[in-house]
C-alpha cells in the first residue's frame, strides 16, 4: 500500500504503485476537481501541490507520492474563500471552468513563494492551457490575490454556483482506498 496525506487526510492506495497520482486522486479517492486533460504533461489541468510545489499529477506515480503532502482543489480552501479562487471570480478569468483547478493550483504555488508577481513571472509559473482564452483576465486576476494576500483582506465576489460553503465545508473521513476491481 502507498501512504500519503492528501489535503490534510492520511491516504493508503492499494493501487499499482506506477498509477499516476491523478487517477489515484480521481478514481479511488473520488476527488475530481483535479482534471484529465492530456495524460501528457502539457495541459496542467491536473497540477496539485506536491509539498507545496506545484505539479502535473498525471507526470507522478503514486510510489512518487509516497509520504509526501498532496493538496486538490478541493483542499486548498474548504469554503472557496482562498484569494486565488476568489479573484478568479472577482476578474471574471473562468469561462468553462474545466481548466481552472489546475491553473489555480499553480497560481496559489506561485503567490505562496512570490506574493506579488509582475506579468512575466505571472506567465512563466502558469504552464496551463486554457482554450477559452482567459489569458489576460487570468494574470490580472493572479495580480489581485497577490495584492488580497499581502494585505489579507477578502475580495468582495458572490460566492461560485454549485457546492454550498457548508457542504464544501464538512469532514471527510481518513480514506484506506482499495485498488478497483477489474
Amino acid at each position: 500500500m502507498t501512504s500519503m496525506t492528501v489535503n490534510g487526510r492520511a491516504v493508503r492506495f492499494a493501487m499499482d504503485p506506477e498509477t499516476p497520482l491523478l487517477w489515484a486522486l480521481r478514481d479511488a479517492a473520488n476527488l475530481t476537481g483535479t482534471k484529465y486533460g492530456c495524460g501528457e504533461g502539457d495541459c496542467g489541468a491536473c497540477m496539485v501541490h506536491v509539498d507545496g510545489e506545484a505539479l502535473r499529477s498525471c507526470l507522478i506515480t503514486i510510489a512518487e507520492a509516497e509520504g509526501r503532502l498532496i493538496t486538490t482543489i478541493e483542499g486548498l480552501s474548504r469554503d472557496r474563500s482562498h484569494p486565488v479562487q476568489q479573484a478568479m471570480v472577482a476578474e471574471q478569468a473562468i469561462q468553462c471552468g474545466f481548466c481552472t483547478p489546475g491553473i489555480v493550483m499553480a497560481a496559489a504555488a506561485l503567490l505562496a513563494k512570490t506574493p506579488s508577481p509582475g506579468e512575466e513571472e505571472i506567465k512563466a509559473a502558469i504552464p496551463n492551457l486554457c482554450r477559452c482564452g482567459v489569458y489576460p483576465r487570468l494574470v490580472s486576476a493572479i495580480e489581485r490575490a497577490g495584492r488580497v494576500t499581502q494585505r489579507s483582506d477578502t475580495i468582495s465576489a458572490a460566492p461560485a454556483p454549485g457546492i454550498s460553503a457548508e457542504d464544501a465545508a464538512r469532514e471527510v473521513p481518513a480514506l484506506s482506498v482499495p485498488d478497483a476491481p477489474e
